[in-house]
């Protein structure tokens, strides 16, 4: 599978998993998760793919300054309902990496590892806002942090590639230029601006 070089210079999430430490599936239970891992995931490369990456990254590195983050011991809360645009899209890269699942998700080996019930939606529109709530089941720690794509602009030639693709009849020129460009901006996002508070707002909570 040939990803654009990119994805590998991207920033790598190292968290520690009990549950596969348990099973065997690491001896030590750490896990390493990549862009490409997302991107596999959502089936493609976007902002709002490389966002929600980045989003959990920042999280973790604010409830965890110290430490390995512990997959499996977070609580997320969306600040849309999950069919509200690309919400479900970006809870579904957040479940990958901190393991909060909904109410599908594993039900946990007797009084532990469950994941079910971890990860939850607004359902009202007075709780409508741009911040994702993580919270550590441990010490209660939580942050708050939101991510605007927007601070990078897609290149001004897009527009046209764009209303050509969504009308189907885009020229194979034009979507060779308009896939480049898309994940230039992208890959600026995640190589330039992985760390830049004016595209990633975190908000510590007392």
């Amino acid at each position: 599978m040939m990803f654009p070089d990119f994805f590998d210079k991207a920033p790598v999430i190292r968290v520690h998993d009990a549950l596969a430490q348990l099973l065997g599936t690491t001896a030590n239970g750490i896990m390493e998760y990549r862009y490409a891992d997302a991107v596999r995931l959502a089936g493609h490369s976007c902002p709002t793919v490389a966002g929600a990456f980045l989003t959990a990254r920042a999280a973790l590195k604010a409830l965890y300054p110290d430490t390995l983050p512990e997959r499996g011991g977070i609580s997320v809360h969306m600040p849309s309902p999950e069919t509200d645009g690309t919400t479900g899209v970006v809870a579904q890269v957040l479940t990958l990496i901190t393991g909060a699942a909904g109410q599908g998700g594993f039900k946990g080996i007797g009084q532990r590892f469950a994941r079910h019930g971890l990860l939850s939606f607004a359902t009202e529109q007075s709780e409508h806002n741009a911040l994702v709530r993580f919270q550590r089941l441990d010490t209660g720690a939580a942050v708050m942090v939101s991510f605007d794509a927007h601070r990078i602009p897609a290149d001004a030639s897009q527009r046209e590639r764009m209303q050509a693709v969504i009308q189907n009849r885009e020229t194979p020129e034009q979507q060779a230029d308009f896939a480049r460009l898309w994940q230039a901006r992208v890959e600026t996002i995640l190589l330039a601006h992985a760390d830049d508070p004016a595209l990633l707002s975190i908000v510590a909570l007392g």
